[in-house]
């Protein structure tokens, strides 16, 4: 709090008679402070959560994992596929995970109350919820990114791309992508590069603006 709003306090403290009066100040006074105090904070947190999510994404590139999109029925909540396969989905899962929050279980409990938002493909069009699969796929996670993170600008300058963020691209065909941006730079463009897997497991990768992009969010968890 700054000197003049301190002594503006003061003074109303000092006008007010009896306790009342002086409690009241008092709690006017602390209610400033915690404003402060909780507006300098947040972005503190915020920053050293996309610090952990990145250092989850590129631990992730240390794992064989084996690209295999099979249906699995897996645990709920905190259910997995075999740690030694998965897709460009489950490894965004992962590192999530690695930090606290569980992707299948907001997922699943956004599109219990929302179902109609989320998209329907023929190739998997289902009437209900399936924990073993919706969160494992780009297009929800699309949505569900959108609706409860924060959807931030597309754009061609890598200067826009920021540690933690996610990216979602099309690879042509309507095939959908995804993946991690991370706090390592390319030496040959000086991009941020990205964390995902395309086919040959977990890789740090310069892929940025390989594809077309169709998405672009940052998501510190529910309730941040």
């Amino acid at each position: 709090m700054d000197k003049k709003k301190f002594s503006r306090l003061a003074l109303a403290s000092m006008k007010m008679t009896g306790s009342l009066g002086f409690a009241l100040a008092l709690v006017a006074l602390a209610g400033s402070l915690g404003f402060a105090q909780t507006n300098s904070v947040e972005p503190a947190v915020r920053k050293e959560f996309l610090k952990k999510l990145v250092a989850a994404a590129e631990e992730r590139t240390h794992h064989a994992v084996r690209y295999d999109p099979a249906y699995v029925k897996i645990p709920y909540p905190g259910g997995d596929v075999p740690a030694d396969t998965g897709v460009c989905t489950d490894e965004v899962i992962r590192s999530y995970r690695a930090v606290g929050i569980d992707l299948q279980k907001e997922v699943h409990e956004d599109m219990e109350k929302n179902f109609s938002a989320y998209p329907r493909k023929w190739r998997w069009l289902s009437s209900h919820t399936d924990t073993n699969i919706d969160h494992r796929r780009v297009p929800n996670l699309m949505v569900f990114l959108g609706r409860k993170g924060e959807t931030l600008a597309i754009s061609k300058r890598a200067e826009d791309y920021a540690p933690g963020d996610i990216v979602t691209w099309d690879l042509g065909g309507n095939v959908p992508h995804i993946g991690i941006v991370v706090d390592q730079k390319s030496a040959g463009s000086g991009r941020f590069l990205v964390v995902h897997n395309i086919g040959q497991g977990p890789k740090m990768e310069d892929v940025l603006f390989r594809w077309e992009i169709t998405g672009h969010y940052r998501y510190f968890g529910a309730g941040r």
